[in-house]
């Protein structure tokens, strides 16, 4: 009886239905992404001695911000943590490694340092960041709202204070393109911290 064709039938029929099921269970692939650096140095690039020495950091992002998915919002309140779009490594790292990689572009310097750094490494002005916002809706702009310090001179005192309020539009509705406008953000908060320091430095930090 188990060997009729009507039982055969039914046995095919059943694993079809698993190798279905086993199909439409696939999870996704997840998908990583970086921020990026600026591509060409800026017209800053001469303003400053090349033996001027920096030190990034330390950088303070908001908790709900330090986690591998990228968070982007999709009301004033409301946040949205992507499932399969994720940072590639820390956030904060990665903030951190752009920003000072476009702070040799802008300043012309190889003397950048990324917090922390050891006491033998001679730093002239250091660069102290607190994000308040770096997120953004998909299709629309990515916001980075951010409080930042340079500090310098013998004593490491405080030269300059300011708050950036930077807003890019994303050119298309996805993570990548959310990404790259962050990344852009951060280049327009790297210049306005450049512009500082080629300002103080000309004055000399001690003025």
């Amino acid at each position: 009886m188990l060997n009729s064709p009507f039982f055969r039938l039914v046995f095919l029929a059943l694993v079809i239905c698993l190798l279905i099921a086993g199909g439409c269970a696939t999870t996704e692939s997840a998908r990583f992404y970086t921020l990026s650096s600026l591509a060409i140095p800026g017209p800053e690039a001469e303003a400053v001695d090349r033996s001027v020495a920096i030190g990034v950091g330390p950088i303070k992002l908001p908790e709900h911000l330090d986690r591998p998915q990228i968070v982007t919002r999709t009301s004033r309140n409301e946040l949205e943590l992507a499932e399969f779009d994720r940072w590639a490594g820390s956030l904060g790292d990665d903030f951190s490694r752009v920003l000072a990689e476009n702070l040799s572009i802008l300043l012309s310097t190889h003397r950048v340092s990324i917090y922390p750094w050891r006491k033998s490494v001679p730093v002239e002005y250091q660069v102290v960041v607190d994000v308040a916002r770096f997120d953004g809706e998909l299709g629309k702009n990515a916001s980075l709202i951010a409080r930042w310090s340079i500090f310098g001179g013998r004593d490491k005192k405080m030269l300059f204070m300011e708050k950036s309020r930077i807003s890019d539009p994303a050119l298309a509705r996805d993570y990548e393109s959310m990404v790259a406008a962050q990344s852009r953000a951060l280049g327009h908060l790297s210049r306005e911290i450049a512009d500082a320091i080629e300002a103080i430095s000309r004055k000399g930090p001690n003025q």
